[in-house]
């Protein structure tokens, strides 16, 4: 049994297309269409009403609640199958596809993703600020959340996944991204991404705003701290604080009562701090911070970290360079360093060192 379940609002221009290549597409199949509507001013649910008349159509109306995300978990909660199926009523997600998403998880998938951006897929004729928009988001949760970083487009809204993937599983998102919120929260083993071609909408309007943009944020921060990904940035914080102290202090040592002044000297001086704060992070980190994700033996570890750290020391030191050359107090140029180098190094640590 195949429930597939459709969130709505101001769509009825687009209803019964959709739902006619749906059936079409699920023929072979036994199958239901949840339609889950926020009440909306078009009565897109007493369309969805008369469509039930000759199609296997539920209509929900929500008349309290709001939200694309929250009508998607009310559909999960109505939904009869073994198998759901979500995508927008925009006829932008093509439901010919549908059939290719079932095979997927018939074939073993948890969850198959119905991708933009794996080999096949793409978007037709959006500007390039939406291209933008939607890479950057994708860029910054797949950095944010490793636990997504190899799945190529996280933020689908078209996708089909196994009833036990979501059963019991407290899902509270913000926002439309409920695909991000099921991949981190979510009782899975195996993800497939199926290409499609994102379409041109038919009718209706765009439900991207900037009220939307910050949710994301929002939500993303939100699934960082349920991944105590947040507790480990900040314990990465307390260990980096401990490095510049050691840094810092090696630095004046070594130029105050070692090699002099000068800016070969301060060079020189920096690069050996900068070793033995390598030292004091690693450490740390290893006995503290991401002490749950040792994977790697000892050395490869400390070589990773050594990698990481080189590649945040780089722009540290070309900074620090530029800086005191331009008459920046050293100490003051080291600091400035530091803290363009810091998100450099907790990004290579968290997804290379301890990945």
């Amino acid at each position: 049994m195949i429930s597939v379940i459709v969130p709505t609002y101001n769509e009825r221009e687009n209803l019964e297309e959709l739902v006619s290549r749906i059936s079409k597409a699920l023929e072979s199949y036994g199958f239901e269409i949840v339609i889950v509507d926020d009440d909306s001013p078009d009565k897109t649910w007493e369309k969805a009403q008369e469509l039930a008349q000759n199609y296997p159509v539920r209509v929900i109306r929500r008349t309290k609640e709001k939200g694309l995300s929250s009508a998607v978990i009310r559909g999960f909660k109505e939904a009869k199958g073994d198998i759901f199926v979500v995508m927008d009523a925009d006829l932008q997600h093509p439901p010919e596809v549908i059939p290719r998403l079932i095979e997927a998880i018939e074939s073993g998938a948890d969850i198959a993703i119905g991708s933009r951006y794996v080999k096949g897929g793409k978007v037709e004729n959006w500007y390039w600020w939406r291209k933008l928009i939607s890479k950057g988001a994708i860029m910054i949760g797949r950095v944010a959340l490793p636990k997504i970083r190899n799945i190529k487009d996280p933020v689908s809204g078209f996708f089909a996944l196994r009833r036990e993937v979501v059963e019991n599983v407290e899902l509270n998102p913000v926002g439309f991204k409920i695909l991000l919120e099921i991949l981190i929260k979510g009782k899975y083993s195996k993800v497939v991404e199926i290409p499609y071609t994102f379409g041109l909408r038919k009718s209706g309007e765009s439900k991207l705003s900037q009220k939307q943009i910050f949710n994301y944020l929002r939500h993303l921060y939100r699934l960082m701290k349920w991944e105590g990904e947040i507790d480990r940035l900040i314990k990465f914080s307390i260990v980096g604080m401990s490095g510049i102290v050691v840094n810092q202090f090696f630095l004046w040592l070594f130029v105050e009562k070692v090699f002099g002044n000068g800016l070969e000297s301060y060079m020189l001086a920096n690069i050996l701090a900068t070793e033995l704060a390598i030292l004091n992070n690693f450490t740390w980190n290893d006995l503290w911070t991401f002490k749950d994700l040792k994977n790697k033996p000892l050395y490869k570890r400390l070589f990773s970290f050594h990698l990481a750290a080189l590649s945040g020391a780089f722009v540290q030191w070309v900074i620090f360079g530029v800086l005191v050359y331009l008459g920046i107090h050293y100490l003051i140029a080291n600091l400035i360093g530091i803290g363009f180098s810091f998100i450099v190094r907790f990004l290579v640590n968290r997804h290379i060192t301890w990945g």
